[in-house]
């Protein structure tokens, strides 16, 4: 089915330096920077071989263990829950990163492996000097803001299942091939979002079977297909998609290494939206469908339209918690909310 689905844009001839981030932060739509990262040192031995990738990331081991991931071959890859979706089907634990890329490259010849997998790991706590050899030029203003997250992602030929982040990313193909199947936010309905808890990756994944979708119960997946995109990289490519778009991220080689960069834009006191959800189904969800229409309304007014609207008509020592946020003013409202929700 994804066969048809329309490819992610290309744009070409982008110094690493040069990454074009006002225009792609303004038009807030995927894309493929080709070849932006592919002068990494690891890039450049992961086309020698998947053994000279492994023997230069060894160089980087820390002293702290990272967590990894394993499942059975039965699995195929696809880092999920179990069938009765009681728990998940694979286990994970701490262990020095060299032990994890041996019984990686232990299976590189197998047709039917273990599936292995290091997630979003810190690359500046677990490896150290790493990003002195590979890393991008963070070279914009709103990176002095809001410093990005950079973390690595290792294993073998594994399934993330679609889900969204709350930051912005730029994704590194480092080593080995990756499909990223894209999809914008407004497709969540046709996703059909697991539980809020447990889930595989700290993040609500798709409950779909990409690979064997079931029209029966998930109907609606044609009409995600049909509003989402596919983005093909290569090793050295870099792709962008902007926060909360959903992503099923393919790893399609015996090894394969990602990079990512993660960022926001807002200020750094601003609460998680998240929890905003969590208390949202419970004060909101369950109430009469006039009141949700009702508390809707007073939503639209006051947190989705503009923001200085609802104070707009105050003057301006009685404006309170409608003014501009700030660190202190987010403390306070905090400290009241932590009060209200302790009653």
């Amino acid at each position: 089915m994804r066969e048809t689905m329309r490819k992610t844009r290309v744009l070409t001839g982008i110094a690493p330096d040069s990454i074009p981030y006002d225009r792609l932060m303004t038009e807030q739509q995927p894309a493929i920077l080709k070849g932006v990262a592919g002068q990494w040192p690891l890039v450049r031995r992961g086309l020698e071989s998947p053994r000279a990738a492994i023997a230069y990331l060894r160089r980087f081991q820390g002293q702290r263990p990272i967590v990894a991931y394993s499942g059975a071959p039965e699995i195929k890859g696809r880092f999920f829950y179990n069938e009765d979706v009681t728990g998940l089907n694979f286990q994970g634990g701490r262990a020095p990163l060299g032990e994890v890329l041996a019984r990686i490259e232990e299976h590189l010849d197998n047709p039917a492996p273990p599936a292995f997998y290091i997630g979003s790991t810190d690359l500046d706590l677990y490896l150290p000097d790493f990003r002195g050899e590979n890393d991008l030029p963070l070279n914009h203003d709103m990176f002095q803001r809001n410093p990005p997250l950079a973390s690595i992602w290792i294993g073998n030929r594994t399934i993330a299942s679609a889900h969204y982040d709350m930051s912005n990313n730029l994704a590194c193909c480092v080593v080995g091939r990756r499909r990223f199947t894209l999809f914008p936010p407004e497709q969540i309905d046709n996703l059909y979002p697991g539980p809020l808890e447990p889930t595989p990756g700290g993040q609500v994944v798709s409950m779909v079977d990409f690979d064997n979708p079931d029209p029966v119960r998930h109907p609606r997946f044609a009409e995600a297909l049909a509003a989402g995109e596919i983005a093909e990289l290569e090793p050295g490519d870099v792709l962008f998609y902007p926060a909360l778009w959903w992503h099923h991220v393919e790893a399609l080689e015996g090894f394969n290494v990602l990079v990512n960069y993660w960022w926001n834009t807002s200020p750094a006191f601003m609460d998680t939206p998240q929890n905003t959800l969590l208390h949202a189904l419970l004060s909101l969800r369950d109430r009469p469908a006039p009141e949700k229409k009702a508390w809707k309304a007073l939503f639209d007014y006051y947190v989705f339209g503009p923001a200085d609207r609802p104070a707009a008509h105050l003057p301006e020592h009685a404006r309170g918690n409608l003014a501009p946020m700030d660190d202190l003013k987010a403390r306070r409202l905090r400290a009241l909310l932590l009060n209200r929700l302790n009653r």
